[in-house]
């Protein structure tokens, strides 16, 4: 039986989705965090449960193949890039193997994924960006939660990130302590400035700032918003949104401009797409082109079909396939995006495309009622899944093929197996990296009517 502080040596043999170690002693598993596969190390035991048992490292032997030197100095503060001491080749072996076993062990779905794929950089890559703000010394900082709490680790600039956003973020801390603004306490519910949040189009270069605040300060931030138009030219947009909620969700629901426009532009598999503050955009523009085009690639849509896109954000899914089909319907709960999605599709000039705000089981089941028949469905759901109304939904329409693309394997495997007991064969997985360097993994699914 293992004690704490025990000392043991042993040879890891995996790595977890949360990117800690396995090995295996006495028959009992130890995870280990910061370890690869294939390190022979001396490790402490910290912690003894019933099945299972954590270890630190206390001495590495012989360090594996697979490790590398963690490139950034918050790599163990910050908690967010899981995978920064493995190659880049290892973390797609791992994170192939997630999709594989959450298909296996929650689906009971054996399909053989295609081939992992991987992205062309694993830096740089976010579009997006949301620093929650902090005082320090007295002085407001802003960077990221360490993990699993709600203490910010202050972080200016991300190695995942665009370099200008730092620089944005060092403008902005710069006039908030210059001019003493209140910064959030969220455990007594005062001050005023709660997040900084920043967007720019991968292709377009196009950049939004917005400003997280408890209560209107629109008077105070404009000055600021002068500061940033005139010092960086890209800097379309800047927005002020007000949540005046004790809550952990970042964006409340009004927000006004402070300076340029109420959206920014990107190009999205060939379309011109706008998008708002509180519209849902993928991260990483190029990783999501690819994954649309492994979508596109397994509905194989026909000239004549009819494909509905449930939660379609601002319709960058639907009107990558616009050209190859008859109709395109999508379906998305936020009324700022669905706005988006119109423009998209008005000002790309795709005239075979509509758009319906909703919850997507409760829209599509009145589509349905009034005799829309789609031939294919596109599923594209937050990291909870889908309802089961729509799943249900998704039955009852009975469409030919259902493709599903999911930021959550186990969900992702869970509404398979659910359609799967409804008539639908799993019948291709593919996992895409939109994320290097951290734990998530997207994947990709064709199911097909029986």
């Amino acid at each position: 039986m293992l004690t704490k502080n025990q000392i043991c040596r042993a040879q890891i043999n995996d790595i977890t989705s949360e990117g800690s170690g396995v090995c295996r002693i006495d028959g009992m598993a130890v995870f280990v965090p910061d370890t690869a596969a294939g390190d022979i190390l001396d490790l402490r035991i910290v912690k003894v449960l019933k099945n299972y048992a954590y270890g630190i490292v206390e001495n590495m032997i012989e360090p594996s193949a697979e490790r590398v030197a963690p490139d950034c100095p918050h790599y163990k503060q910050c908690g967010g890039c899981v995978f920064r001491h493995i190659n880049y080749a290892a973390e797609c072996s791992v994170k192939n193997k997630i999709v594989t076993d959450a298909f296996r062990r929650i689906g009971g779905i054996n399909t053989v994924p295609d081939e992992f794929i991987g992205g062309d950089s694993t830096g740089r890559y976010r579009n997006k960006a949301q620093y929650p703000l902090a005082v320090r010394d007295g002085k407001a900082v802003c960077g990221f939660y360490a993990e699993r709490t709600h203490r910010v680790i202050p972080i200016e600039d991300c190695p995942l990130q665009p370099k200008v956003f730092a620089e944005i973020v060092c403008t902005s801390l710069e006039f908030i302590n210059a001019k003493k603004l209140p910064v959030y306490d969220e455990s007594s519910h005062t001050g005023i400035m709660r997040h900084i949040y920043i967007r720019q189009g991968a292709h377009s270069g196009e950049i939004m700032v917005c400003y997280v605040v408890r209560k209107e300060f629109s008077r105070q931030l404009r000055p600021l918003a002068d500061i940033l138009t005139k010092n960086y030219p890209h800097i379309k947009s800047v927005i002020m949104n007000v949540n005046p909620d004790k809550t952990n969700v970042i964006l409340g629901r009004d927000s006004s401009i402070l300076s340029g426009a109420d959206h920014i532009c990107d190009v999205m598999c060939g379309n011109t797409v706008q998008i708002s503050a509180q519209s849902f955009y993928q991260v990483n523009t190029v990783q999501a082109e690819k994954l649309y085009r492994k979508a596109l690639e397994y509905a194989a849509p026909k000239s004549t079909d009819i494909v509905a896109d449930l939660y379609c954000g601002v319709g960058t899914i639907g009107l990558s396939m616009a050209a190859e089909v008859g109709k395109i319907i999508g379906v998305e709960i936020v009324p700022e995006a669905i706005v988006n999605a119109k423009l998209n599709a008005a000002q790309n000039n795709i005239t075979n495309a509509e758009f319906h705000c909703g919850d997507a089981g409760e829209v599509f089941e009145r589509l349905r009622q009034k005799g829309c028949s789609p031939d294919i469905i596109v599923l594209d759901p937050p990291r909870k899944g889908c309802s089961e109304q729509t799943l249900s939904t998704v039955v009852t329409a009975a469409p030919r093929k259902v493709v599903m693309i999911s930021c959550n394997p186990s969900t992702a495997a869970r509404d398979a197996k659910w359609l799967g007991e409804h008539g639908y064969k799993t019948e291709k997985i593919c996992g895409v990296d939109l994320f290097p360097r951290t734990k998530h993994v997207e994947c990709v699914v064709l199911m097909t009517r029986e």
